[in-house]
């Protein structure tokens, strides 16, 4: 295979930009009309554009990684809020002081996988999280135990967000649209590994559910960290009794209690 640039006929983007901006400024090149299309954010930025802004939303982590070799991922969804252990003391509610222990399990489940991950290549089991603190920053964290890498999907929230300092920086992406960075969490995804957590957790938990369970998605194991929480929060058996679930759907999570349980989960599913 020829790895040589190939060679182009017409100049690129990016020389064009700097050939534009340095054109003489008179009242015709400074209308914003004649920027060019694709170096003009506010043009970029008009509702009519969003479409547009949908699809390189979708394209840009879908390049990045398939650039860095990333056959397969392993997703951790868990709660923001659960402190480090080393800082529960800090935790806002007794009861999150109490979770921390998913804290740990969270970073020897990700340092665990991606130790497997790494013996077999680096490109199959690469963990995923969503870039910020708490479960996120574990599964983060686990993952630079063990000396490997893994990909952050944050997103933009009105108050300030930075991803975790554990992220992978060339992995770590930024969205606008959550509906295009649950299709992130999920294109890859070999399992959906999921910790205590609030309404983002729950959201991304039963949306893969459903897509499971109504045959938008191919089955794959998902593993709920903590029977205890899952089963006070969510009552799995009323909802199979009422009839607006089927009994067989309490099959498509199994509940465990440690990083090591979670792995031999798995390992069954292969």
């Amino acid at each position: 295979m020829n790895d040589q640039p190939r060679h182009r006929q017409f100049p690129d983007a990016h020389q064009d930009i700097a050939t534009a901006r340095a054109t003489p400024e008179t009242p015709q090149t400074l209308s914003p009309t004649y920027r060019l299309a694709f170096a003009d954010d506010d043009f970029l930025c008009r509702d009519e554009l969003r479409p547009v802004r949908l699809q390189l939303e979708l394209l840009k982590p879908e390049l990045a990684l398939e650039e860095a070799g990333i056959r397969s991922t392993i997703v951790m969804f868990g709660g923001a809020r659960i402190p480090d252990p080393d800082h529960k003391d800090k935790a806002r509610t007794p009861a999150l002081a109490r979770l921390s222990q998913y804290y740990d399990e969270a970073r020897t489940f990700a340092r665990q996988v991606t130790e497997n991950s790494l013996a077999h290549g680096g490109c199959d089991n690469v963990v995923v999280t969503g870039g910020g603190p708490g479960v996120m920053e574990a599964g983060n964290r686990g993952a630079a135990d063990a000396g490997g890498k893994s990909i952050s999907l944050n997103i933009v929230l009105p108050h300030e967000q930075a991803p975790n300092t554990y992220a992978t920086p060339e992995l770590c992406f930024n969205f606008h649209y959550f509906g295009i960075r649950k299709m992130h969490f999920l294109l890859r995804a070999k399992a959906v590994v999921v910790f205590p957590g609030g309404f983002g957790t729950l959201d991304e938990l039963f949306e893969t559910l459903t897509l499971i369970q109504t045959g938008r998605m191919a089955p794959i194991p998902i593993i709920l960290f903590g029977r205890a929480f899952w089963t006070s929060i969510v009552n799995w058996q009323a909802l199979a009794e009422a009839g607006t679930i089927s009994e067989g759907d309490l099959d498509l999570f199994t509940f465990v209690e440690t990083a090591d349980d979670a792995i031999a989960a798995l390992e069954k599913c292969d």
